[in-house]
Parts: structure tokens; C-alpha cells; sequence
């Protein structure tokens, strides 16, 4: 705490994030933070339903009454260079009161707490010597905007043109650099994406957890400083192009060193563990019906068909780095920045590290083409193992995620059921103005 005051911190912003991705802060004086950290069980209480199981209406199994508890976790502790006088934290969920969990024993441990299934995840892996690394691309518009939506700057993939030192969305992009690196995030590139007022910043690799927390308090970051410009930046999957949060993703055994030719067995049985349940993942990293807008065919947005293959962006799986085994990794392209990063990253390393612990095999087979499975008649498609197509529809990713038993046992079979709840409350709320696309687009890139 001395630390932070001399570091001029008057602020700790309290963060965390609803599975529907909306994020929500308390802001507290330090000195009153300091008291909570001295008390026998630090924490704030906050309502149940605002825990995360709520979006504008309470859900399914929900009512007025009962309290979590907003633990911080003060190894998350980052200095918010966008807002001076002030660092932010992430927490655990807890029950206020204990209630009896699975195993008859009572506990403060709820499933709501994303933060929590994917610490617990990790822990169980590295105890069998597993562990992962994770990095995430954001992608976002700059707006000058949103009702009407209206974009500023004009420009190609990676063009100069998109960085032009008159632009305030240059500014903006070099205080927004400026800002993670203060704040203790990698920044490994920053460039104008192919939409016009549509750009990237790339963060480097970490532990699952800690990618999460980045990736957060990097979009808290490009939100706080892009409205300091006057410009609003949003992650909605598609405005004049799609826009994702691919998620790179790399598996290590302590001790094991992997061929450079081929994939390792632990490459294999994670990659495995995904691919069997990838049609229900789609409905927690495509979480709203516009997802379904960014993803088609030969736009290097992932493509429709459940593919994987080397340095392919028309595959949702794209194996990057192949020759590399220090540096190769799993991209997964089906994922847009409505998608909730805790849970993506449970999703991803629950169902990779069951593929590990059950010696899964690959059952897809690398895909060796220079274009898209798409381009391929029925017969090549068959030839080469690729026999299903990705969700093409928000109500179809729903229906696998709600048959999907590896899913259930991942995340709780609870938890599916709530979190099918919300987001279709969320999917409802969306919808508010269907049939007005201009109202829609304005209300999605508020939320999003």
C-alpha cells in the first residue's frame, strides 16, 4: 500500500466481467482499499444477480435476494496510466456465505467466477506437468460516431496512410502503446487492419490467466484513451468488415522437448481435445447472432468448415510457427471481442488439457491446401477428413453447446445452463431495434 501511495495512487478501480463480456467496476478511495485488505475476509459485496448471471433482465433461476464477494486478487494489481491516480485490480467471485459444494463439503467457491474455473484449470494441469501460453490480438474501430455510426480515418491493411501524424486516431494509438507498456503489458505491434477506421495491437504471451487480465485491462485501455481523443472504440464483430480476438494458444510438458517435423503427442491430444467439441465452442467465442456476420468463406476470417492447417487463415484453427517448436501455436480465429476472455480461455484449455489427460487422438488430419476448404468440391472435402461446417447460425451454436457433455463437464453442467440463459437475454436485448439496421449497428457498438 506505501508502494502505491508513493506512486501517487489515490484510486483502485475494482474490475470484473459478466460471461456476457460486459465489464464492471467499483472505484475506491485507497484508503478506504487499504481497510478492506485488513479486514478478516477482504472483499465488497455486490448483489448476485449483477455476479454475472444478469443482462437487463434477471435470468432464469435468479431472484433479488443473496451476495457475492468482490476478493481482489492483488497479483492481478496494475497501474491505469489512462486515468491518473489510479491502478485497477481483478477478483475473485466468492459466495458471501458458504453453501455446500459437489462434494458435500461446504465452500465460498461459485462457478460464476470465470477467474476461478480457469486458475483452478491450470493448477490441476501443472500438477501433471502441463502448461499453457496465451496471447491475444485485439481488434477494434475508431469511431468519430456511433449514432450515426460514422468512421474517421480511411485506409488498407497495414498502410501508412493509416497513420498519418495529423490524425487524432494516431494520437490516440501511440498514447494508447504509450500507456500498456506503463502499465507493464508487452506490446508486440500496433497497425491500421483492413477496415477503414479499423486497427490492431497485438500483446505478447502469458499464462492463461494473466492473458485474460491483459487483454481486459488492454481493451479498458484503448476505450478510456480513444474517448479522451473524442473517438469511440468498439469490438463488434462487423461494421464495414469483420473484426476478431484471435486467440493464440501454445501447450509445453516440463522437461519434454517437441520435434521441430511433426506435432507432439501433447500437441496432438490437446489439439484433439478442441477439435471434437469446436461446433459448441463457437457459441461461447461467437456469443451473439451478429457474430455469425463476420465469419464466411474466403475472407480469411476462419472460414465455415471444421479445419485445421498450417499458416491457413480460411481454417477456424490456423497452425502458426509450424517448424518452430519453441514458438509454435495454435491460432483460433473463431473468436470476436464480444467473447467473454475468461471464459474462452477455460473453454480452450479445459477441453485441450481433457484431450492431454485422455491420450486423445487427432482424428482431422492437417490441411494441406494453399486456398480454402471451400474451394474444394464435396468429394476433395471427404478426401481430406473434413466432413462437418462450423455453426453458421447463432441458434445452431447454441443447440451444440447446449448437447456438448465435454463442454458441461469443463464448465459445469450448471453453469452451460445459466450462461444459455443470459445469453439469450442478451440476444433479446440486441434485438430491441430489429429491423432498423442503422439503430442495431448503433447499439451494438455502445455495448460492445
Amino acid at each position: 500500500m506505501q508502494d502505491l501511495r508513493n506512486a501517487g495512487i489515490k484510486y483502485i478501480r475494482i474490475l470484473w466481467v459478466e460471461p456476457a463480456n460486459i465489464v464492471r467496476l467499483r472505484m475506491i478511495p485507497i484508503s478506504h482499499f487499504e481497510k478492506i485488505l485488513q479486514s478478516a475476509r477482504p472483499g465488497v459485496g455486490i448483489p448476485r444477480g449483477t455476479g454475472g448471471f444478469v443482462y437487463l433482465v434477471l435470468s432464469e433461476g435468479f431472484g433479488a435476494a443473496g451476495e457475492y464477494l468482490l476478493v481482489p486478487d492483488m497479483s492481478s494489481l496494475r497501474i491505469c496510466p489512462y486515468a491518473a491516480n489510479t491502478a485497477s485490480v481483478f477478483v475473485w467471485l466468492e459466495e458471501k456465505d458458504a453453501v455446500q459444494g459437489p462434494n458435500g463439503q461446504m465452500t465460498v467457491k461459485t462457478d460464476a467466477c470465470l477467474r476461478g474455473k480457469v486458475r483452478d484449470i491450470m493448477a490441476e494441469a501443472k500438477k501433471d506437468g502441463v502448461e499453457f501460453l496465451v496471447g491475444f490480438e485485439s481488434e477494434f474501430f475508431l469511431l468519430e460516431s456511433t449514432s450515426p455510426v460514422r468512421i474517421g480515418s480511411r485506409h488498407q491493411y497495414s498502410e501508412a496512410k493509416g497513420f498519418l501524424t495529423s490524425l487524432r486516431e494516431t494520437k490516440a494509438l501511440e498514447e494508447i502503446v504509450d500507456a500498456l507498456i506503463e502499465s507493464g503489458i508487452k506490446v508486440e505491434t500496433c497497425h491500421p487492419e483492413t477496415g477503414h477506421g479499423q486497427y490492431e495491437i497485438v500483446t505478447g504471451p502469458l499464462s492463461p490467466l494473466a492473458a485474460a487480465d491483459a487483454v481486459i485491462h488492454t481493451r479498458q485501455t484503448i476505450l478510456n484513451i480513444a474517448a479522451k481523443h473524442g473517438l469511440h472504440a468498439t469490438f463488434v464483430p462487423r461494421i464495414t468488415i469483420g473484426s476478431a480476438a484471435h486467440m493464440h494458444i501454445s501447450t509445453h510438458r516440463v522437461g519434454e522437448k517437441k520435434p521441430k517435423e511433426n506435432l507432439s503427442d501433447l500437441e496432438n491430444s490437446f489439439l484433439a481435445g478442441v477439435v471434437d467439441d469446436i461446433t459448441a465452442l463457437s457459441a461461447i467465442t461467437m456469443p451473439i447472432p451478429a457474430s455469425y456476420e463476420r465469419v464466411v468463406d474466403g475472407a480469411l476470417t476462419g472460414g465455415t468448415y471444421v479445419a485445421w492447417g498450417t499458416e491457413n487463415r480460411e481454417c477456424p484453427i490456423r497452425l502458426s510457427n509450424a517448424t518452430s517448436p519453441s514458438s509454435r501455436n495454435f491460432e483460433m480465429r473463431f473468436i470476436d471481442g464480444t467473447a467473454n476472455p475468461y471464459l474462452v480461455v477455460a473453454s480452450f484449455i479445459g477441453l485441450g488439457y481433457a484431450g492431454i489427460k485422455s491420450k486423445r487422438e487427432l482424428r482431422l488430419p492437417c490441411y494441406t491446401g494453399q486456398n480454402g476448404p471451400a474451394l474444394l468440391s464435396e468429394e476433395e472435402r471427404q478426401a481430406k477428413g473434413i466432413t462437418q461446417r462450423m455453426p453458421r447460425s447463432w441458434e445452431e451454436s447454441r443447440e451444440q453447446l447446449t448437447k456438448s457433455k465435454a463442454l458441461r463437464e469443463v464448465l459445469g453442467s450448471e453453469f452451460v445452463d445459466r450462461y444459455l440463459s443470459v445469453n439469450k437475454n442478451l440476444a433479446e436485448a440486441l434485438r430491441v431495434h430489429a429491423g432498423d439496421e442503422e439503430k442495431s449497428l448503433t447499439r451494438l457498438v455502445q455495448l460492445y
